[in-house]
């Protein structure tokens, strides 16, 4: 599997090639390709544009890029994914985008160049869809959100 990536214009080469932090990460950080700071107040959200677009080439379609949040935005400054995550099919080759949530108290500002994501390629499995009557039981049954607890 390759992935190929396509530099767009509001990309600045300055920031560096699409990478992972470190050589065994999982997640290849994606930045703010902006022009300017962006303010995200408190519980608003916003589109970032990543500055890239790719191409997932194999021999199969059964793959996706999943955009994630940065865990330690996230952690220490309430910034999430809103769809996390975010799901980007084979087939698609536009800009990618971050939906980005500010879950804070206070404003952050988003700087040109940030990592303000990360993207993992992951493999899909398509299932055969069979109707049925019933489903087989289990112990943990049609129980609902904690019915297994939380202690």
């Amino acid at each position: 599997m390759k992935l190929k990536v396509k530099y767009l214009e509001n990309y600045n080469r300055a920031w560096g090639e699409l990478k992972r932090a470190k050589p065994d990460d999982s997640g290849l950080d994606l930045r703010a390709a902006i022009a300017k700071d962006a303010c995200l107040k408190a519980g608003e959200r916003i589109v970032v544009p990543n500055g890239i677009s790719v191409e997932m080439q194999s021999d199969t379609t059964d793959y996706e890029i999943q955009i994630r949040p940065r865990s330690g935005l996230a952690a220490r400054q309430g910034l999430i994914v809103v769809n996390t995550p975010g799901t980007v099919d084979w087939g698609y080759r536009g800009e990618l985008m971050t939906i980005l949530l500010n879950t804070g108290k206070e404003d952050f500002i988003i700087h040109p160049g940030d990592r303000i994501s990360q993207m993992v390629v992951c493999p899909i499995v398509r299932p055969e869809i069979e109707e049925v009557e019933t489903l087989s039981d289990t112990e943990r049954g049609s129980g609902r959100f904690s019915s297994t607890g939380i202690k």
